[in-house]
């Protein structure tokens, strides 16, 4: 088995939701609906492992470098899955209000900020040694293979 290079696949997860998220904020504004249901769909699955491999594995790793920053972004995380969970809830309606797509593309906005902060984590990643990304790897194929959308991942298994 080809082994994943951690960091890199890290930031391309990043970049993938960086889209989504403002493909979603387009739909919010033009109120599709649909179009804006699907690509959360999308963005849950996405984000699932991504969130199981930050928090059980790479987070753990680098409070050696970041203390007790990374309760800080755990609590973020919290955050983003609220938000999430808020976002889902809404657009199971067929229509939005003007202020219900208002509030939703700033929900969206603020999500986007967390994975800009977070993609800085990267440069951190780079000065593990090759033990720990090799770890890092497995663990990141492990959480894809596992393949649990975010908010099934949060009701069932997360630790919180």
């Amino acid at each position: 088995m080809v082994k994943l290079d951690p960091i890199a696949e890290f930031r391309e997860d990043h970049r993938k939701v960086r889209d989504g998220l403002l493909e979603l904020m387009e739909a919010l504004q033009s109120k599709n609906v649909a179009k804006a249901r699907k690509i959360l769909d999308e963005i849950n699955v996405l984000v699932g492992p991504h969130f199981r491999y930050e928090e059980e594995v790479l987070y753990p790793t680098l409070r050696v470098f970041l203390g007790e920053y990374v309760d800080q972004l755990l609590t973020e995380h919290d955050g983003v899955i609220a938000t999430a969970r808020s976002c889902a809830g809404l657009l199971k309606k067929d229509s939005l209000t003007d202020e219900e797509a208002k509030l939703a593309v700033s929900a969206a906005r603020a999500l986007l900020v967390h994975v800009s902060n977070c993609d800085g984590l990267s440069i951190l990643s780079e000065r593990l040694n090759k033990n720990e990304i090799d770890a890092l790897s497995e663990k990141l194929a492990t959480a894809r293979k596992a393949g649990v959308p975010l908010l099934d991942w949060a009701d069932t298994i997360r630790n919180k």
